[in-house]
């Protein structure tokens, strides 16, 4: 077997692809995502009791919640060798002073603290399960990079993802825990699909800008995983290749 794996935002688009292809590659998957059918639709032919796929309806903004992932985990695979920090949400649209507060928060609460709650547990895993040690690769996005216009809640929540990585690297090291992220440019999804029709650009624009298959992320994910604890894929970006992102402005 190839390990044990736990995938947030499982139901859909880039994390429904990762978790197919970790299945395929032969993990045993958790499956974690707030659409119990969408979950099962993931699984497939690998649900059932005694299967690869778990499925775990998780609301990842709720501690309790992420703590019962982690419990269900261990209980049917019994340790955690791979957590992908998939999901995520874009939240509200607008100029900073147009932005509801609470949209803001429940952004803040989706995208920065969920990962943080599911590495929370994952480390608590990793460093105590013989043999000792795993990965964790977040989502952080093209976003973490550069910001679109008007996109003050996804843009802050993903560089702050950058942080959470960088401080879950420094805090793994005496106990084999890697951590890496992955930032993702105009993957077609369903999340996605609207940056074909037309974008907002920096200088005021909508234009169409070109996408690339999401199979490139689930394979991106499979060589960060894929690797020994004793290498690291720090930070990677996989994009269409003639995305509007060198030289955005």
């Amino acid at each position: 077997m190839a390990g044990v794996a736990v995938v947030t935002g499982a139901g859909s688009g880039i994390g429904r692809a990762v978790s197919r292809a970790l299945l395929g590659a032969g993990y045993r998957v958790a499956l974690a995502g707030r659409r119990a059918a969408a979950l099962r639709e993931t699984a497939g032919e690998h649900a059932g009791e005694h299967g690869p796929a778990l499925v775990v309806p998780t609301d990842v903004t709720d501690p309790e919640s992420v703590a019962a992932l982690f419990r269900a985990v261990l209980v049917r695979f019994g340790r955690v060798d791979l957590l992908v920090n998939n999901a995520g949400t874009f939240g509200p649209a607008g100029l900073v002073d147009e932005v509801p507060v609470e949209e803001w928060q429940a952004a803040v609460a989706t995208n920065l603290t969920g990962p943080f709650l599911c590495a929370r547990e994952a480390f608590a895993t990793m460093r105590t399960q013989q043999p000792q040690g795993g990965r964790i690769i977040n989502n952080g996005s093209i976003s973490a990079q550069a910001p679109r216009p008007g996109s003050a809640a996804y843009t802050a929540t993903k560089h702050a993802v950058t942080g959470l990585t960088k401080s879950l690297s420094l805090d793994g090291r005496p106990f084999r825990i890697a951590c890496g992220q992955i930032d993702i440019g105009n993957a077609a999804t369903e999340m996605t699909a609207g940056i074909a029709q037309g974008a907002r650009q920096a200088d005021g624009s909508i234009r169409p800008e070109p996408t690339f298959d999401v199979s490139h992320v689930a394979d991106a994910v499979l060589y960060m995983a894929g690797l020994p604890l004793e290498a690291n894929v720090q930070f990677m970006t996989v994009m269409a290749t003639t995305m509007p992102l060198v030289g955005r402005g």
